[in-house]
């Protein structure tokens, strides 16, 4: 590990100040001491910012929770609040790492958790994430876990978060403070980046841009499933993940939100997908013909041809079982 610089924050105005060029905000450190180890991210400078109050969650006026960004996962998944009323961020964020890590990792470190594509941890091989115009190794090589949806030539890596995806399909916002003490709220939806022509930016955070907290909005009624498939029951992330949000009028889908993770850059949200199923009455057809309009554009890369068949599975699966009478909430 390359010498680094060590700073502690006791206020938000303090920790942007102090987040330079090169210099990176620590929490819990899960994903970012492991990368400094490897020489994958070589900081200037560690700003710790644990002294900040932002370790509650709070009810909001508007009916929803605020939930800040020290919050560690396994608070956010056992508070009471979220396992009534979102269980299916409680179930997502269950479903990922270990109890130790979870009982580590934050709120705000998470949804900034950075790529487990092999290529990119491995310094000697080339990588546009990180090191733009190297090339991108995984492309024609071992690309099991890589992506099928919103790939680019210079990059196929996924989002490897599981708590990301059920935010997405909650329609939550991101609560962002910069340097100059200027306070913004971003839908989640718009926070991680696609690949294009610069992989190396994975969201939108700017230098000194401090995540403050997530907001998520009043609860909605309806089943909520989360869904995750993976080579092996625990400590793995997904081939494919999918968060569903489906409310029946009778026999009619009158409402849904549906995210996906493990196929893409970020987690993914095909609204498309959601407005060809609403108002429908459910059935085989349906569904496949939403399996179809997600996966249109999906590309394989040899290893991970397997996802485009998995992905219509689990969407078929899970439609199936939450517009079922009595499906578990």
């Amino acid at each position: 590990m390359k010498p680094f610089a060590y700073a502690r924050a006791s206020g938000p105005a303090e920790a942007t100040a102090q987040a330079a060029d090169n210099a990176i905000f620590i929490a819990g450190g899960t994903n970012l001491l492991d990368l400094m180890k490897l020489e994958v991210m070589v900081p200037d400078k560690l700003v710790d910012i644990n002294r900040l109050d932002m370790a509650d969650i709070i009810s909001t006026d508007e009916g929803g929770l605020r939930i800040g960004a020290l919050v560690t996962n396994s608070d956010c998944a056992a508070d009471q609040r979220v396992r009534n009323d979102y269980p299916v961020l409680a179930r997502a964020i269950l479903a990922g790492a270990s109890g130790q890590l979870r009982n580590k990792a934050t709120t705000g470190g998470n949804l900034c958790q950075r790529t487990r594509c092999y290529y990119f941890y491995d310094t000697a091989m080339p990588c546009n994430k990180r090191n733009p115009g190297s090339g991108c190794q995984a492309m024609n090589g071992f690309n099991r876990i890589h992506a099928i949806l919103g790939a680019s030539d210079t990059c196929i890596a996924t989002y490897p978060g599981d708590m990301a995806v059920a935010m997405t399909a909650l329609d939550a916002q991101v609560e962002i403070e910069n340097a100059s003490g200027e306070v913004r709220n971003v839908p989640i939806k718009d926070f991680h980046l696609l690949p294009g022509d610069h992989p190396e930016k994975d969201n939108i955070l700017d230098a000194g841009d401090l995540i403050t907290a997530v907001i998520l909005p009043r609860p909605v009624e309806g089943n909520q499933i989360y869904r995750k498939v993976r080579d092996r029951a625990s400590y793995a992330f997904a081939l494919c993940s999918m968060a569903a949000l489906v409310k029946m009028d009778g026999d009619i889908i009158a409402k849904v939100a549906l995210a996906f993770g493990g196929l893409a850059h970020k987690p993914w949200r095909d609204q498309a997908v959601e407005a060809l199923l609403t108002g429908q009455q459910p059935s085989a057809t349906l569904f496949g013909k939403a399996a179809d309009q997600l996966l249109a554009e999906a590309k394989g890369h040899g290893s991970n041809d397997f996802k485009i068949p998995l992905t219509r599975r689990v969407l078929i699966s899970v439609l199936r079982e939450a517009t079922t009478t009595g499906a578990a909430a």
